[in-house]
C-alpha cells in the first residue's frame, strides 16, 4: 500500500511537470560561403573516443599537385579546421543540455526513533518519504533553449570564417611555392648563363682581347648567382614545409606543384566588390550575436521570477500502521535578490555589441579598400614588366652579350644587362604573386572567387 501511494504521488509530480515542457526551438544552421564551398571539410564525430588521441596518420599526396588538389586534401587535415569543428560539436551538446529539465528531489526523514524509553527503538518511527521539483516560470527553459541554440549557430559561423581562413591560408601557401619555383629555375638559369659569360670572358683572355682581371669578375659574378641559387633552394624548401603543414604534416613528399601562375585577369571596381560584403561570415556573425545578446537579456529577466518547489511525499506511522499524505511548496522570496545586476549587464552588453558589429562591418570594409588597391596595383605591375621591361630588358641583354663577343661591349656591360633581366625577372615573379595572393584576400573578404565576376563584366562590356 505505501508503494502504491508513493507512485501515485511521483505520477501527479511528472503530469504536473509535462505541462511546464518548452519545445525545442532551433534555428537555421549556417550555410557555406560560394568560395570553396565544393570541398569536403573535416567534420568532428559525434561520438568521439575518450582514448588518447595519437597522432594521425596522414597518407601524403605525392607526385604534382594543383591547387584543388592541395584544397580538398588540406580542408580535410586541417588541425586548425578541426578545432572549429569540435567547437561545434561542444555547442550542440551544450543546446542539447539546455533542453533538460531540473532533476526532481527525493528526501526521507525518520522521526521519533532511536531515543530513550518509549523511543529508543524504531516501533514508534514516523518515516517520511518525500518527492520535490523545481518548477522554473517566466519561460525559463525556452529562453535557455533559445541562448544555446544561438551560440551553436555562432560557432556555425565561426567555424565558416575559420575555412575560409583555412582556404586562404592554403592558396598563399600553394602561390608562394609556385612563386618559389619559378624564382629557383631563375636562379638555375643565371648559374647557366652566367657559366656561358665566364666561358666567353676566359676565351677572350685567352687569345688576348681581354685581361685576367675581366676572367676573376666573371669568377666572381659565378660564384654570387650560384650563392643565390641556394638561397632559392632555401627558400623553396621552406614554403614546401609550409605548404605540408595546412594538412598537418611536417614534411613535404610532392614533388612541384603547378598551377595558372601567369594567368591574371582585370580587378572588379571597388564598388561591385563593396556590394557582395553581404557575403561575409565576419559581419553575418553579428546578427547571430546581436540576436544571442538579447536572448541573454531576456533570460537574465526570466531570473529575476522566483522558482518554486512543489512537493509531495508519504508520512508513514510505524506504531499504527497509519499512513497520510504531505504535499508542501516552497517560493524564495525575492526581497533583495532580483538579479539586478546581471539584467544590467546584459542591457549593456546589447548596446556594446551595436558598436562592436559596426567595428566589425569598418574593419572589413577598410581591408576590402587597402586589398582592391592591392591587386590593382600588382595587376598593373604585372602587366607593365610583361609588356614593356622584360621585352626590353631581354633585348638589350641580348645585344650587350653579342656585341661583347664582337668586342664592341666590355664585360661590366654584359654583368648590368644580365643583373638588369634578371632583376626583372624576379619583379615580375613577385608581381606574380601579389596578385594572386591579393586576389584571394579579397575572395576571403566577400566568400567567393572573383573570377566570375571578372568574366561577367567583361561580357557586358563586349556587348
Amino acid at each position: 500500500m505505501f508503494r502504491k501511494r508513493l507512485l501515485f504521488v511521483e505520477t501527479l509530480l511528472l503530469i504536473a511537470l509535462s505541462g511546464c515542457a518548452a519545445h525545442r526551438q532551433g534555428l537555421p544552421r549556417v550555410t557555406p560561403r560560394p568560395l570553396g564551398r565544393d570541398f569536403l571539410t573535416y567534420q568532428a564525430p559525434d561520438k568521439p573516443s575518450l582514448a588518447v588521441l595519437e597522432e594521425p596518420n596522414i597518407t601524403e599526396p605525392t607526385g604534382v599537385i594543383t591547387l584543388p588538389q592541395a584544397l580538398a586534401y588540406a580542408l580535410l587535415h586541417n588541425p586548425e579546421l578541426a578545432v572549429y569543428a569540435w567547437q561545434m560539436r561542444v555547442s550542440e551538446a551544450r543546446e542539447l543540455q539546455a533542453t533538460l529539465l531540473p532533476n526532481p528531489k527525493v528526501k526521507v526523514e525518520v522521526e521519533e526513533a532511536g531515543g530513550t524509553g518509549e523511543r529508543s527503538g524504531f516501533d514508534a518511527a514516523e518515516t517520511t518519504l518525500q518527492l520535490s521539483q523545481l518548477i522554473e516560470l517566466g519561460n525559463k527553459r525556452y529562453q535557455r533553449i533559445r541562448l544555446a541554440s544561438l551560440r551553436s549557430q555562432l560557432a556555425g559561423w565561426d567555424y565558416e570564417a575559420k575555412r575560409l581562413d583555412v582556404f586562404t591560408k592554403i592558396t598563399n601557401a600553394f602561390v608562394d611555392v609556385l612563386a618559389a619555383q619559378r624564382q629557383l629555375g631563375l636562379a638555375n638559369e643565371m648559374v647557366r648563363l652566367s657559366r656561358e659569360v665566364l666561358t666567353t670572358v676566359t676565351q677572350r683572355v685567352e687569345v688576348g682581347k681581354d685581361s685576367l682581371v675581366e676572367k676573376t669578375k666573371a669568377q666572381v659574378a659565378l660564384s654570387t648567382v650560384r650563392l643565390e641559387q641556394k638561397h632559392a633552394c632555401r627558400l623553396l624548401g621552406s614554403a614546401r614545409k609550409r605548404l605540408a603543414a595546412a594538412w598537418g604534416s611536417k614534411s613535404a613528399a610532392f614533388e612541384h606543384v603547378v598551377g595558372q601562375f601567369d594567368k591574371v585577369l582585370p580587378v572588379p571596381s571597388e564598388e561591385k566588390l563593396l556590394r557582395l560584403l553581404t557575403q561575409n561570415p565576419d559581419i553575418l556573425r553579428w546578427t547571430v550575436e546581436m540576436e544571442r545578446r538579447r536572448a541573454v537579456f531576456d533570460l537574465e529577466k526570466t531570473r529575476a521570477i522566483p522558482d518554486p518547489s512543489v512537493l509531495g511525499g508519504i508520512q508513514h506511522f510505524r506504531e499504527t500502521d497509519d499512513t497520510s499524505f504531505v504535499v508542501g511548496l516552497s517560493i524564495p522570496l525575492p526581497l533583495f535578490d532580483r538579479n539586478q545586476g546581471d539584467v544590467l549587464a546584459a542591457k549593456r552588453n546589447i548596446a556594446r555589441a551595436q558598436q562592436q558589429s559596426k567595428v566589425a562591418e569598418l574593419d572589413v570594409y577598410t581591408e576590402l579598400v587597402d586589398a582592391h588597391q592591392g591587386l590593382a596595383g600588382a595587376f598593373t605591375e604585372v602587366t607593365d614588366i610583361k609588356k614593356e621591361v622584360l621585352p626590353g630588358a631581354q633585348d638589350a641583354f641580348d645585344a650587350v652579350t653579342q656585341g661583347y663577343r664582337q668586342g664592341k661591349f666590355n664585360y661590366l656591360d654584359v654583368l648590368d644587362a644580365q643583373q638588369t633581366l634578371f632583376e626583372a625577372k624576379g619583379k615580375y615573379v613577385q608581381a606574380l604573386a601579389n596578385y594572386h595572393k591579393g586576389k584571394v584576400r579579397i575572395e576571403r573578404l566577400i566568400g567567393q572567387t572573383i573570377d566570375t565576376i571578372t568574366y561577367i563584366s567583361k561580357t557586358i562590356d563586349r556587348k
